[in-house]
C-alpha cells in the first residue's frame, strides 16, 4: 500500500541529507531478489553500457539469449519459470559487474539472496563463477517449469499481524485432515508469509487466512516453488550441481533454508542446501537476523536487481531507518557508489 504524502509546506523544502558513511565496524551487506521481481525491458539502461558486455557472455555459456530477454520480453513471457529466472540472474549479474568496475575491489562482510537470488549472492561471494552460475540456473528453471507443468499449482502472499504463526497454523491444520497440499514457502517476516501448493488448496487456505483478519495477493507465478510438488525438478538440479565446481568463496553467504552464514566449508554442502532450497522454504526473516548479527549489527544493505523489495523487508524487519539503498539501474547505481559503503 502506497505511504501517504505529507501535506504540503509553505517552507521550501530541505535537501535530501546525505548518506550516513560507514560507521566503524559496519559491514556492507549485498542481497539480491529472487523470481518475481523482475519486469519487462528492465535490461534497457544498460544496453549502451560497458556492462552489456556481460549479458553476452552469459549469453554464451547459457545457449539462449538473454539480451532478448532483458529488452523485448513482456510480462507474460517473463512469467514463464525459466525466462523469469535466467533475465532476473543476467541483470544481477550486469550490476555486479558496474558495482565491481566503480569501486575497484569489492569487499562484502555477507551476501544474501533470495530464492533465485541465492545463485547471484553465491557468485557475488566468488563461491561460483558467473558462468557456472547462469548455466546452473538454466538447468534450475527449466527444470521447476517442468516440474510446474506435471504437477500444477500456484502461490499466495499473506500479510497480517503474527501471519508467520497463524499460516503454520493452518497449514498443519490441514494436512492433520487429508492430503498436505499446501505449504509456507517463504517466511519473509512475522507478518509477511508466502504459501504455496495446488491451486485449490492455496485457494482454501487463503480464505481462512482472509477470515483470520489477513490480507492476500495472488502472485502470477508458474508453480508451487520451494514446497515438496517440486519434486520432479531435484534430479536434474542435483544433476547439475554435481557438475559444477564451487570455490571456498570470500565471504559468507546466508543460506535461505537454514538462515545460517556459510564460509569455507566444502562444497557438498552448498550442494545440499541448493538442493534442499527447491524443496523447502526460503527461511528470510532469519536470514536478516543472521545478516545483522554478523555485521555486528551495523550493516549497510545493498540491493542488486530489479525493485526494491528486499530492502523493503530489511526495514520492516531490522529499523526503518537501516541504512539501505536497491539498484537496478546506472542512476541508482551512482547513487549506491556515492554513498561510499562499497
Amino acid at each position: 500500500m502506497p505511504t501517504p504524502a505529507p501535506p504540503p509546506s509553505s517552507r521550501a523544502a530541505a535537501p535530501p541529507a546525505p548518506a550516513p558513511a560507514p560507521a566503524p565496524g559496519a559491514g556492507l551487506a549485498l542481497l539480491f531478489p529472487g523470481q518475481g521481481a523482475q519486469r519487462p525491458g528492465m535490461g534497457a539502461p544498460w544496453r549502451d553500457t560497458a556492462h552489456w558486455a556481460v549479458v553476452e557472455d552469459l549469453s554464451e555459456a547459457a545457449g539462449r539469449d538473454l539480451g532478448e530477454l532483458l529488452l523485448h520480453a513482456d510480462a507474460e513471457r517473463l512469467t514463464r519459470t525459466d525466462n523469469a529466472q535466467l533475465a532476473t540472474f543476467t541483470l544481477e549479474m550486469v550490476l555486479l559487474d558496474a558495482l565491481r568496475s566503480a569501486v575497484g575491489e569489492l569487499d562484502p562482510a555477507v551476501c544474501a539472496g533470495h530464492s533465485l537470488g541465492e545463485y547471484a549472492a553465491l557468485t557475488a561471494a566468488g563461491v561460483l563463477t558467473p558462468q557456472d552460475a547462469v548455466r546452473l540456473v538454466a538447468e534450475r528453471g527449466a527444470a521447476m517449469a517442468e516440474a510446474a507443468r506435471l504437477v500444477p499449482g500456484t502461490m499466495a502472499v499473506l500479510v497480517g499481524p503474527d501471519m508467520a504463526r497463524t499460516a503454520a497454523a493452518l497449514v498443519d491444520a490441514r494436512g492433520a485432515t487429508g492430503p498436505a497440499e499446501v505449504w509456507v514457502a517463504n517466511v519473509n517476516g512475522p507478518g509477511q508469509v508466502v504459501v504455496s501448493g495446488r491451486p485449490h488448496a492455496v485457494a482454501a487456505l487463503t480464505a481462512q487466512a482472509v477470515d483470520a483478519g489477513a490480507r492476500a495477493l495472488p502472485l502470477r507465478v508458474g508453480g508451487a516453488f520451494h514446497s515438496p510438488l517440486m519434486a520432479a525438478a531435484l534430479p536434474r538440479l542435483t544433476r547439475a550441481l554435481a557438475a559444477t565446481p564451487l570455490a571456498p568463496g570470500r565471504c559468507p553467504v546466508v543460506a535461505n533454508v537454514d538462515g545460517r552464514p556459510h564460509h569455507g566449508e566444502a562444497p557438498a554442502l552448498w550442494r545440499d542446501l541448493l538442493r534442499r532450497q527447491l524443496l523447502e522454504p526460503v527461511r528470510w526473516s532469519d536470514s536478516i537476523t543472521a545478516l545483522h548479527t554478523l555485521t555486528g549489527g551495523r550493516p549497510h544493505l545493498v540491493e542488486l536487481g530489479p525493485g526494491s523489495a528486499l530492502t523493503g523487508l530489511a526495514r520492516r524487519l531490522l529499523t526503518p531507518d537501516v541504512p539501505a539503498r536497491s539498484a537496478a539501474t546506472p542512476a541508482q547505481l551512482a547513487g549506491v557508489v556515492a554513498t561510499g559503503w562499497c
